[in-house]
């Protein structure tokens, strides 16, 4: 026998898809994010000359053309001659009226060269990703097309004006995932401050989108904000939800961070008040200053005096003839949340206002000097070596925010918001995240990678983003800091940022770790960062660090920036960016022994064709390549039931069902109904799952062994933790107001339904799981001396409800999954926030008595408990390592431990990347989703692999 509990696992997107060899395109339903990689002729296996390379999936149109000398249009803009190239040569583009489906993005224009971005859309639609991009050189009265890359998508033919979700409808749909993806971690009283009836998180309609799967999946994209409840980190969600029946089938955090962390990202315009840029740059605007930065390194800073007399730290030294406006502003937000400066600008913010130009150690501790430092000297390498004026290549204005908090306690992160760096204060072991000027340089590089190439932050696409951020972030730092490449240190990054340890201990990534895709990729959901981005990223930036060895700086850096800024789009992955980085350097004229080199470097790597087939696993799969988003897995009496969708992942997804053993065939249980039928679970004898539609999510029980679709209830906002047992399917229903949850139960017999708290906003209910008709929930409410946590168990007979006297109530900090068995209810526990979030899982009897510690949450196994499943015979327990830094270790991984707690925890399985969403079957034999193999696969173990 087993728990009937299940979840949606937290974070981003959960449960992912992920295919090594591909980008975001095929997989964006099931958060792969990764588009088929170039096939046929490659420019990396030609001499030089023209090319036109093979086209990825769902398109006839040409990834990388190179080589070419084709006259373009002299006059108009470049744009029109951009369009005007592909509307003559259709037979090599296959792009039928550029004019009408390509909008121009950008127009960069270096000395005579060009680079004109145009986005496509369908029917007047913007496609996600969908940016092609034309070469030209323009000069004597004459433009030359030199070539073309990127991904137009040929095959879609999705209806665009058959929105059935309303924008109401998506929001809510929005917020719900969102929050749902919050469900998994441990339920948290809410600050005593928080009003309980305020909405925790609120979504934006950006409009309609097509996400490039098959024949194109027409969605609304909802950015989702607000502030995570449990940490008070701030949030901020891409979700993109079908227009046909509401499902979030994709969502993923825009954040751009230095490390490990969540945070949230927007496109917010900075909207506090700055001094007046003026037109020009003169005396009167600059002040020299000096300062000690955390190196102990004295340095010139160059302030402002205002028109009161006060100094700032605005520096308007770089404006120069022929160049815009710039400004670099650096900004005194130390004690402020993270989340009030995501996106936006915290409420009476202002610049470091020294009294005298020589800044003080204040200046130092804060990092003020770093960071505005910093700012000038990134500001520096990218005009003096590439001639770029300022992030945007327009001359825009720099902010930096320097020291925020979260949730009052120290931020060890960086990230990039799209209008502005932010630096959190740091403490303990860390300093203010601006000392380390790699730091800043990988932050300001985000800026520019977003209006240039604009990588989509999230799987290789993500990974290449945060390659190149720590390439620059790097090249940028040795240069400032006059270090050579030949220092034992000089591929570290954030090295400089302890308090007391050394670089190597200190650094959070090592550009010459000698990783290889092979050997090293990890599959990663994106509630494991965002589809594995700092995970993977060193496979790529490990050969961009090789080839600037081989070749100098100064080509190597020339040869990079070319390849994100007129190669790249925003779908590539490492494919694509490998014959980006080898188109640029052709472009630029290396020699053959040159180019050989750039090769090599990306051969070490593993970054060559079919790389992905060398990952293995040592579980059963049961299913491969299910492709499926945000949705689980259930098993119990040998029986599983999960959602698939197809290779290309744009079929709304279906439940199916089979054996764990493998024995045997599927059965389709839904049907294809064009909705997306998600959160499937099973007890053995009834497949239970909720279809997503325009107006009302359903729920549906089908008997195993064949029988009538039943629909036994509805829900009209976001729901999770679908589970069955007997009679009972229980779930929890999200509340879009306070971000809180209730959980629902249904009678399948009887009709009978209600919720086990009322449904009132001064409770919250969470992790349901359900046997032989009684109910265990964590519970969150309200006394008068604060908010209490604790496990309660209902029965469903006589409506008794009994809260487990084992919780101290008032000592809980967290709770989290539940689990019921024959044997009695298991649930996770937190009563320390201090120790890297630990928790313990607890058990005891249903009536409260015979309480035991399974896991201590002082344990020293390497067990951090995040979320529970339990047979008679196990408990498996999926384990999330907090971390800075990201590693195969700080991955979600699955342990099983006696009930009884006795001879401690042990690894399920050792495959490498994300083991998620597990539930437990009979015995000791556990089903979860796995990322190893670089999709999401169905797998299974019958007992532990021990130790790994």
């Amino acid at each position: 026998m087993r728990t009937s509990a299940r979840r949606r696992s937290s974070g981003t997107s959960p449960a992912s898809g992920i295919r090594p060899g591909q980008g975001i395109a095929v997989l964006l339903a099931t958060a792969g994010m990764m588009l088929a990689g170039v096939s046929g002729a490659h420019a990396d296996d030609t001499e030089p000359g023209p090319v036109v390379a093979a086209s990825g999936t769902g398109t006839d149109t040409p990834a990388l053309v190179t080589g070419l000398s084709e006259r373009a249009a002299a006059t108009g803009s470049a744009a029109d001659a951009a369009r005007g190239h592909l509307a003559t040569r259709k037979s090599r583009y296959h792009i039928a009226d550029p004019g009408r489906d390509l909008t121009a993005v950008a127009t960069q224009k270096t000395g005579k060269d060009e680079t004109v971005r145009l986005q496509q859309k369908y029917k007047g639609v913007t496609v996600l990703g969908g940016q092609y991009v034309v070469r030209m050189t323009d000069g004597d009265g004459r433009r030359t097309v030199t070539g073309t890359s990127g991904k137009y998508f040929t095959d879609l033919k999705v209806a665009t004006t058959t929105a059935a979700v309303s924008e109401k409808t998506a929001i809510s749909r929005a917020v719900g995932a969102v929050t749902s993806g919050l469900g998994d971690a441990p339920l948290r009283a809410p600050a005593t401050e928080k009003d309980p009836t305020a909405p925790a998180l609120t979504g934006k309609s950006n409009g309609l989108t097509i996400l490039p799967q098959g024949e194109g999946v027409l969605t609304r994209h909802i950015t989702v904000t607000g502030v995570d409840p449990a940490t008070g980190e701030p949030l901020a969600q891409e979700v993109y939800v079908d227009a046909h029946s509401g499902y979030p089938l994709l969502q993923y955090s825009a954040l751009q961070t230095f490390g490990a962390g969540t945070a949230a990202a927007g496109a917010a315009g900075a909207t506090g008040s700055v001094p007046d840029a003026g037109t020009a740059a003169s005396d009167e605007l600059v002040v020299k200053g000096t300062g000690t930065r955390y190196n102990g390194e004295s340095t010139e800073v160059n302030l402002y005096r205002d028109t009161s007399g006060a100094l700032q730290t605005i520096d308007y030294s770089r404006r120069a003839a022929g160049d815009s406006n710039v400004m670099i502003a650096t900004y005194d937000a130390r004690g402020r949340e993270a989340s009030s400066a995501s996106g936006a600008w915290p409420s009476g913010i202002k610049t470091f206002r020294p009294a005298s130009p020589e800044l003080g150690p204040e200046y130092t501790n804060s990092g003020a000097v770093d960071a505005h430092w910093a700012a000038g000297q990134v500001y520096d390498y990218y005009h003096s070596t590439f001639g770029r004026d300022s992030l945007d290549g327009q001359g825009g204005f720099i902010y930096s925010l320097v020291g925020v908090v979260s949730n009052g306690r120290p931020y060890n992160n960086a990230f990039w918001d799209g209008s502005k760096m932010v630096y959190g204060q740091g403490g303990g072991d860390y300093r203010t995240f601006s000392a380390d000027t790699d730091v800043v340089g990988h932050e300001m590089t985000h800026g520019v990678i977003e209006h240039s190439a604009n990588l989509v932050y999230a799987g290789q696409s993500g990974a290449m983003n945060e390659a190149l951020a720590d390439y620059f972030g790097n090249a940028i730092d040795l240069a400032a800091n006059h270090i050579s490449m030949d220092d034992p240190d000089a591929a570290l990054l954030g090295e400089d940022l302890c308090t007391t340890a050394g670089p190597r201990e200190c650094a959070l990534r090592d550009l010459d770790d000698g990783a290889t895709t092979s050997k090293n990729f990890l599959g990663a959901s994106y509630r494991s960062d965002n589809g594995g981005v700092h995970l993977n990223s060193t496979i790529f930036s490990g050969a961009l660090w090789d080839m600037r060895q081989d070749l100098g700086a100064d080509l190597a850096d020339k040869i990079v920036y070319r390849a994100l800024t007129a190669y790249m789009t925003p779908l590539d992955g490492f494919t694509e960016g490998r014959a980006a980085v080898i188109a640029a350097a052709q472009e630029l004229g290396v020699s053959k022994a040159q180019l050989k080199l750039v090769k090599r470097s990306f051969d070490a790597h593993g970054i060559v064709p079919g790389w992905e087939k060398a990952i293995g696993v040592d579980s059963d799969t049961l299913l491969g390549k299910v492709n499926i988003a945000g949705t689980g897995a259930g098993a119990g009496s040998g029986r599983y039931a999960t959602s698939r969708t197809n290779e290309d992942g744009s079929e709304p997804y279906s439940v199916w069902t089979g054996r764990t053993s493998g024995k045997g065939g599927t059965t389709l249980v839904s049907g294809n109904n064009g909705n997306y039928n998600v959160y499937a679970d099973t007890d053995g004898k009834t497949v239970a799952w909720a279809e997503y539609t325009a107006t009302s999510i359903k729920f549906h029980v089908h008997p195993v062994s064949g029988g009538i679709d039943k629909v036994v209830g509805a829900s009209g906002t976001d729901v999770s933790a679908l589970a069955i047992d007997g009679d009972y399917l229980v779930y929890t229903e999200m509340d879009p107001y306070t971000g809180g949850g209730h959980v629902g139960y249904i009678n399948i017999r009887t009709g009978a339904i209600g919720k086990v708290d009322g449904g009132g906003y001064q409770f919250s209910t969470a992790m349901p799981s359900v046997k032989d008709g009684k109910i265990a929930y964590a519970k969150l409410w309200a006394e008068s001396d604060g908010y209490k946590l604790g496990v309660e168990v209902f029965d469903t007979d006589t409506g008794a409800k009994k809260l487990m006297p084992s919780v101290d109530k008032n000592t809980a900090m967290g709770i989290g999954q539940t689990a019921i068995t024959d044997d009695g209810v298991f649930w996770i526990l937190d009563q320390d926030l201090t120790d890297e979030g630990r928790a313990s899982v607890e058990r005891s009897a249903l009536d409260g008595s015979d309480p035991i510690t399974v896991l201590p949450e002082a344990s020293k196994d390497p067990v951090f408990t995040y979320s529970l499943t339990a047979s008679d015979d196990a408990v498996t327990v999926m384990s999330v390592p907090m971390a800075t830094s990201y590693a195969n270790e700080t991955m979600p991984k699955l342990y099983q431990v006696a009930p009884d707690g006795k001879g401690g925890a042990q690894r399920v399985s050792c495959n490498r990347g994300d083991q998620i969403l597990p539930s437990a079957d009979t015995g000791k034999r556990v089903v979860w989703l796995d990322g190893t193999t670089g999709y999401t696969d169905l797998v299974t173990r019958e007992r532990p692999a021990g130790n790994c």
